[in-house]
C-alpha cells in the first residue's frame, strides 16, 4: 500500500470509527523512565512479522494534551487514545515498524494532559527539556530488550510538547543516552523551539538526522523561532531541516474533521506523513 493511500485510509477509519477488525488494539506495556523514578505506560503497535524476524521501531512522544482523547471521560487506556495517536500507530505498524506510544503524563498523575495556554502552570516533573527526553530513552531501552525489534534501528517522533522533547533528546550532550547509542533518526511535528533557552549560547546540534514539520499559521508555537533554531543548527553542521506548510495550523495532522476541514491542514497531513515515512525508511530500513 502506498504511503498516500495508506494514510488516507487510516485517517478515514479514525474519522468514521470503522477501523477494520484486523486492527487489533495496541498492547499496553510498562517500563522505567531513564529518570530512575517513574514507571511509564506505553502502547505498542506491532507489524505482521515472520517468526523470529526483527523490525525497526519508532518511539512516539505525545503533546501537552497527553496521549488520550479529550472525550476519555476518566477512562485512560488503549481504547481512549486520541485519533492522531491511533492513526500514526497503525500507520507505522502498517509500514513495518514496531511503534511505541509513551504516556509521560498519566503515570505522573496528569492523564488528561493540559489545556492550551497552561505552559507556565505545568509541574517541572513533566519538563520537556530535562525529563521527557529521559522517558524517550527509557522507551528506547525497553524496545532493545524485545525479540521483535532491531536494536540498532530505532527512531523517535514527537508532537508539540513531545516534539520539543524530541529536539532536546537528540542533542549530542543529552542525558540518558544509553551505552548502546541513541536514536538513529528523529521527526518533530510543530515543536516549541525555545527549549527553555538551552541553545541561546551555542547552536543546537542533533547527533542523528532530524526533520521538523510545522504550519505557518501555528497558533500555539512560533514558526519563526523554530526557523531560527534550525538555521543556526544547519550553519553549525547539523543534519536537520524544517519544512513549513503555508496556512497550516498547530495539530495539522489530527485526522479529526475540525482540523481536516482546512485545506492547508489536509495538504500538510498528506505531505508531511509521506515525507516522515520516507525519511524513517531511509534511516531505519536500510
Amino acid at each position: 500500500m502506498g504511503v498516500r493511500l495508506g494514510l488516507l485510509l487510516v485517517a478515514a477509519a479514525m474519522l468514521t470509527g470503522s477501523a477494520s477488525a484486523q486492527d487489533a488494539p495496541p498492547e499496553r506495556v510498562s517500563f522505567p523512565s531513564a529518570d530512575g523514578k517513574a514507571t511509564l505506560v506505553g502502547y505498542l503497535y506491532r507489524p505482521a512479522l515472520a517468526a523470529g524476524a526483527r523490525a525497526p521501531a519508532v518511539v512516539m512522544l505525545h503533546g501537552r494534551a497527553g496521549p488520550y482523547s479529550s472525550r476519555a471521560n476518566g477512562r485512560y487506556d488503549a481504547a481512549t487514545l486520541s485519533r492522531r495517536h491511533q492513526a500514526w500507530g497503525r500507520l507505522l505498524a502498517g509500514e513495518g515498524y514496531v511503534a511505541l506510544l509513551v504516556d509521560s503524563f498519566g503515570p505522573r498523575g496528569y492523564p488528561a494532559g493540559f489545556p492550551r495556554g497552561s505552559y507556565r502552570d505545568r509541574p517541572d516533573e513533566l519538563n520537556e527539556v530535562t525529563i521527557r527526553p529521559l522517558d524517550a530513552y527509557g522507551a528506547l531501552a525497553f524496545l532493545r530488550t524485545r525479540a521483535d525489534v532491531s536494536a540498532d534501528r530505532i527512531g523517535l517522533q514527537g508532537w508539540s510538547n513531545g516534539g520539543s522533547a524530541t529536539l532536546a533528546a537528540m542533542t549530542q550532550d543529552a542525558d540518558g543516552i544509553p551505552a548502546g547509542g541513541g536514536f538513529r533518526a528523529a521527526v518533530a511535528f510543530y515543536p516549541a523551539c525555545g527549549l527553555k533557552g538551552r541553545f541561546e549560547a551555542a547552536p543546537y546540534r542533533p547527533y542523528a538526522p532530524l526533520r521538523v514539520f510545522m504550519g505557518t499559521a501555528d497558533e500555539e508555537v512560533s514558526p519563526r523561532r523554530c526557523a531560527a533554531l534550525i538555521e543556526r543548527s544547519r550553519a553549525a553542521g547539523g543534519d536537520v531541516a524544517i519544512r513549513f506548510y503555508e496556512g497550516a495550523t498547530h495539530g495539522f495532522d489530527d485526522p479529526g474533521r475540525r482540523r481536516q476541514s482546512l485545506d492547508a491542514n489536509a495538504s500538510a497531513l498528506e505531505d508531511a506523513s509521506a515525507r516522515a515515512l520516507q525519511f524513517f525508511g531511509a534511516a531505519l530500513k536500510k
